[in-house]
């Protein structure tokens, strides 16, 4: 179950299912991308946060499914694994900025989903860990991304041992960009998604853009993309605006 809550310029996502520790089922994920599809759509809507409900951020996989993962074919399978990947590639390329608010364990594909976010609030009192190969299972889909979000050595000590790490282990390894007492997470992460939210949308959009796709990209290759985007921003409405309150002594109107 999904919560939706709109703030001034903010969606907050809420992942709402606490007696189960807010599992990453299927209807979940389908949840999750129709909402970020609105959100996306929505001009008004700047910043998506991302938290759980009750103690645990998300704890994973839902076992109900889980149970049947070994018999249900490759087909189904399959199914559910884009499903899936739709998901976290969604999160990590949405157009707008997200912030996930860690407000306690998040294991898994709870993990996974905090990971694809752009920034990471984190309870100190929380803890992380890509738990997959503790029960046969492979991280596969976040192993894509962890790796840009934390170097080669750090993912694979996550990955290969599946420990769960605390959120000032965590914030060592640059998985996450803030740790704070656990009644201030939430606070922080929407004081971090409003200070995001004040910039050029413009400009936000075309940085993540840059963001993705930079890594793997050769050093010509990169600082031609980049001056491209540095010519075509120049023509853009935010820009424009922008200069202009600067000159005026203004805040923009983006």
């Amino acid at each position: 179950m999904l919560t939706t809550t709109d703030l001034p310029g903010i969606r907050l996502l809420t992942l709402n299912d606490p007696q189960r520790r807010n599992p990453l089922s299927p209807a979940l994920t389908k949840d999750l991308l129709a909402a970020l599809d609105a959100a996306e759509q929505d001009p008004a809507i700047r910043a998506v946060v991302l938290t759980g409900a009750g103690p645990a951020f998300s704890a994973g996989a839902d076992l109900e499914f889980l149970k049947q993962v070994t018999t249900a074919g490759a087909e189904a399978n399959y199914a559910h694994s884009r499903e899936l990947m739709r998901l976290f590639h969604r999160v990590y390329t949405f157009s707008k900025p997200t912030i996930a608010a860690i407000n306690g364990p998040a294991v898994a594909g709870g993990a996974g989903l905090a990971t694809a976010c752009d920034l990471v609030v984190m309870s100190e009192q929380a803890q992380i860990g890509y738990t997959e190969v503790k029960i046969g299972f492979v991280a596969a889909l976040v192993g894509v991304i962890l790796v840009r979000a934390v170097g080669e050595k750090h993912a694979r000590e996550l990955l290969l041992t599946g420990k769960l790490v605390s959120a000032l282990e965590a914030y060592r390894m640059g998985l996450v960009n803030r740790v704070v007492p656990a009644e201030q997470v939430l606070e922080e992460a929407l004081a971090l998604a409003q200070e995001v939210a004040a910039n050029a949308p413009t400009s936000l959009a075309l940085t993540k853009e840059l963001l993705n796709a930079l890594p793997g990209m050769g050093l010509e290759d990169g600082f031609r993309l980049a001056s491209i985007a540095n010519a075509w921003v120049r023509e853009t409405g935010d820009l424009a605006e922008g200069i202009a309150a600067f000159f005026e002594k203004r805040p923009p109107r983006f």
